[in-house]
């Protein structure tokens, strides 16, 4: 890595692939990742991201965000995130996206809890890692940007009023190094790591987000956080939970008590068949539910979800043959750093996207698949803003960061990661009181 870039962008999923992409080509770009390239939640996505299914869906579309969030949503955001939908599904199929198609070559679209029609692209049961991995492919073909996986952020170099770059620590070397730049995007994904039971990769603790509460950065919402009804049960401790995809409900799954009977619609908003599992397992004293996945038919579980159905039968469940057990685990951040519809941050150079940003298109509580698509979305409107409002920053040396903006002891790097695992966790619980 140099010392100095235009732009740098922290995080490799979808928000910070596409934000990459979508920057000047004359710009030096330097993406950082805390693990592998893969190692992110974009990666997981099994559902798909949804699309407007023209303009007669558009109420009902806009309808079911809000009323899954709440109504806590922010409506321009959310405006603008269902409008541009079209849009971001024909620039992934641009660069090579592989959707679903019906017989007759259009679009084949699924549905999940909370939306009251079809209207989600998807790719097998792992949508999330074809769209990471075309734009990845997408990316690492431009010569202005460069990828450096397994360095961590620790910190952001910024003075009282703008950001100035990062300071990252070498996962394999241990060594701090502190890189200065025109623009920082943070697209640091989501904080299931901190929690015992999430289907995040664990090494996502929210670092992003604890950063910008330790540097003054407005940050919003914090203890928004979804849980995911159905991962499949299992007694091994501190592994990532595996998700049983919303959209095998959307195809006809149920959820069965332990005598064999359905207990509430499994196509109620996610929050609200968590509770109903929470309250099943209560009155049963049990640790799980059952996922009766039989109902949508086997040509549709071998065709649509063959990872579901492998990953069942590697740990001992035949889904054409019986229920699965389930348990609602740690799933996404609503919350995060607040930013406006092009990632602006309240912190000048300083943009926020993805699972880390707080814009308010997901309210309290977010609609399915509509992760992926806010995240492709406003990493582009960030790229272009950016792009459109470059100016270097005149006074920005090495020097000049070292001697005015850094303010950390960066001695023992571990230690600065758990206190902000630790300060994010109390953030939560404050909010939550």
């Amino acid at each position: 890595m140099k010392e100095k870039y235009d732009v740098i962008i922290v995080g490799a999923g979808v928000a910070g692939l596409n934000c990459a992409l979508h920057l000047p080509k004359d710009k030096k770009v330097l993406i950082i990742c805390k693990g592998k390239p893969e190692e992110s939640d974009s990666y997981l996505a099994q559902g798909g991201i949804c699309r407007l299914q023209g303009e007669d869906d558009y109420e009902g579309y806009f309808d079911d965000t809000m009323r899954a969030g709440h109504n806590e949503n922010n409506p321009a955001a959310v405006e603008c995130m269902i409008k541009s939908s079209p849009e971001v599904i024909d620039e992934l199929i641009s660069v090579g996206v592989d959707f679903a198609r019906e017989k007759d070559g259009s679009l084949a679209a699924t549905r999940e809890g909370g939306h009251s029609r079809n209207r989600i692209c998807f790719h097998e049961d792992c949508t999330g890692k074809e769209i990471t991995s075309k734009l990845m492919a997408a990316v690492t073909k431009l010569q202005n940007v460069e990828i450096c996986p397994q360095n961590t952020l620790i910190d952001l170099i910024c003075s009282e009023k703008e950001c100035m770059g990062v300071v990252v620590v070498d996962n394999e070397t241990g060594k701090v190094k502190k890189i200065i730049a025109d623009y920082t995007v943070l697209a640091t994904g989501g904080i299931g790591g901190i929690f015992e039971n999430s289907t995040n990769f664990r090494l996502l603790t929210g670092d992003g987000v604890a950063i910008c509460m330790n540097r003054g950065v407005a940050v919003d919402n914090v203890n928004y956080i979804q849980i995911h009804p159905t991962t499949l049960y299992s007694e091994k401790k501190g592994e990532r939970c595996f998700l049983i995809s919303e959209s095998v409900r959307g195809e006809g799954a149920h959820l069965l008590d332990k005598y064999g009977n359905r207990f509430c619609d499994e196509l109620q908003p996610r929050d609200v068949v968590t509770e109903a599992i929470l309250k099943q397992m209560k009155e049963e004293g049990s640790s799980f539910v059952r996922l009766d996945m039989r109902p949508a038919g086997k040509e549709e579980l071998s065709t649509h979800f063959p990872s579901i159905v492998k990953r069942c039968a590697e740990e001992g469940y035949d889904v054409f043959s019986e229920p699965v057990p389930v348990v609602p685990a740690q799933h996404y951040f609503m919350g995060g750093v607040r930013s406006d519809l092009n990632g602006r941050t309240t912190m000048d150079r300083l943009y926020a996207v993805g699972e880390t940003c707080c814009n308010g298109v997901h309210g309290a509580n977010r609609l399915a698949s509509n992760s992926l698509l806010e995240s492709v979305l406003f990493a582009k409107r960030a790229a272009l803003d950016i792009a459109a409002n470059f100016k270097a920053n005149e006074q920005l040396t090495p020097e000049y960061a070292a001697n005015n903006a850094l303010l950390g002891d960066y001695s023992n790097p571990e230690k600065l990661l758990n206190s902000y695992k630790r300060a994010l966790l109390k953030a939560i619980e404050e909010a939550n009181k």
